[in-house]
């Protein structure tokens, strides 16, 4: 089954998810077949580069033009955020089924209209929480579900950049709350807060404090090729630096996170702990092959941490890989997204995570929000 894609958006993760639809056929069996139809976006010149690496059949500097295609079956949202919205719905009302990448939306309501728009429509929906797709992150799910570390007491994840340590960094669009609708919260917070839904459960609520550390930065037309500003234009920082939280969940256990870029020698540094009753995981996402195990039921003179190398064919994914011990990487959490979609796709079953996962998200974010404004404890389930 061929299905056709208009994938919008072809810089850090149009590239991502390009070479995803490139390699995953190459590896996996599924009866969905990605069709790489048309690359979108609105430098024609530098589209049409990307779109010959990587094996594109046409470009297009119109998503308006694209999601009414009728020989286009799926559209990949791969673009700033304060466009999600419009570009789901149209293609939602196209007939498209739709694969995002987060936050899904600028805010709640916009979150909400878009999973209306796909419900109404009866499309696929699939929203880009990758990490979600690392072998090691699904090994904790099912250690966790098989009941391995017992009743869930904490949850406390960090992810640590230092991409914005240099003052001299442009004011680039992430940095700009009225086209990403939230900084490092919900660029970086929103992976923690995805991965605490699918490990723990749901939030029942959150108190939390942000900064924005560098107030203004260089404008992005004074920067050099080098990166650096040329002269004192600079412009406002509208959105969190580094954001923290702690949470309640509705099982009862208690989550502490924190999500910055400006944490020197950090590079990306995304990592949570689990601990229960009868033990422990830990996984950080620069060692992503590795899920660390403490088990309370192993015999008392061996107990301690193991280190799980998480690459044998019997570990989620890994089967279509290479033979154990030879890693696998960042890239390859896209490809796994890509497979699970197209399957669902191709066999008519539920994609996860989707747009409901998106909105989930987006209550945490706002309730954060909302508590940093207001300094309470909030509970998503009012907003």
């Amino acid at each position: 089954m061929d299905i056709n894609v208009g994938l919008i958006g072809y810089k850090f993760m149009g590239k991502a998810h390009s070479h995803a639809y490139l390699d995953m056929p190459k590896f996996f069996n599924t009866k969905g077949m990605p069709v790489m139809k048309v690359l979108c976006g609105r430098d024609e010149s530098a589209v049409r580069e990307v779109a010959n690496k990587f094996g594109w059949q046409e470009v297009e500097t119109s998503w308006e033009r694209l999601v009414e295609r009728k020989d286009i079956d799926l559209i990949d949202i791969a673009v700033p955020t304060n466009i999600h919205k419009e570009i789901a719905i149209r293609a939602a009302k196209s007939g498209k089924h739709i694969l995002c990448e987060k936050p899904l939306a600028m805010n709640l309501k916009e979150a909400r209209e878009i999973l209306s728009a796909v419900e109404d429509a009866h499309v696929k929906h699939m929203i880009g929480f990758n990490y979600r797709r690392a072998p090691a992150v699904a090994l904790a799910k099912k250690i966790i579900d098989e009941g391995k570390i017992g009743k869930i007491y904490h949850f406390r994840a960090v992810f640590l950049q230092e991409r914005l340590i240099d003052p001299s960094y442009p004011l680039v669009w992430r940095l700009q709350r009225e086209i990403s609708g939230s900084g490092s919260l919900g660029d970086l917070g929103s992976h923690l807060i995805d991965i605490a839904r699918y490990l723990v459960g749901e939030f029942s609520e959150v108190i939390g404090m942000s900064e924005t550390f560098i107030k203004e930065r260089p404008l992005i037309r004074q920067i050099t090729e080098s990166g650096v500003g040329t002269d004192r234009a600079m412009g406002k920082v509208t959105v969190d630096d580094a954001t923290t939280f702690l949470a309640r969940f509705e099982n009862g256990a208690l989550g502490t996170f924190e999500a910055t870029k400006l944490a020197p020698g950090r590079k990306s540094y995304n990592s949570f702990e689990v601990n229960g009753s009868k033990g422990t995981i830990v996984f950080n996402l620069e060692r992503m092959n590795e899920l660390q195990f403490y088990s309370l039921e192993d015999p008392q003179e061996i107990r301690g941490f193991r280190t799980i190398l998480v690459t044998e064919p019997v570990h989620p994914y890994l089967g279509a890989w290479w033979p154990p011990g030879h890693i696998i990487g960042y890239e390859h959490t896209f490809i796994h997204e890509i497979y699970d979609l197209f399957e669902s796709i191709a066999n008519d079953t539920a994609t996860t995570p989707n747009f409901y996962d998106g909105v989930k998200c987006q209550e945490v974010i706002e309730a954060v929000e909302l508590s940093n404004k207001e300094r309470r404890w909030v509970k998503p389930s009012e907003l």
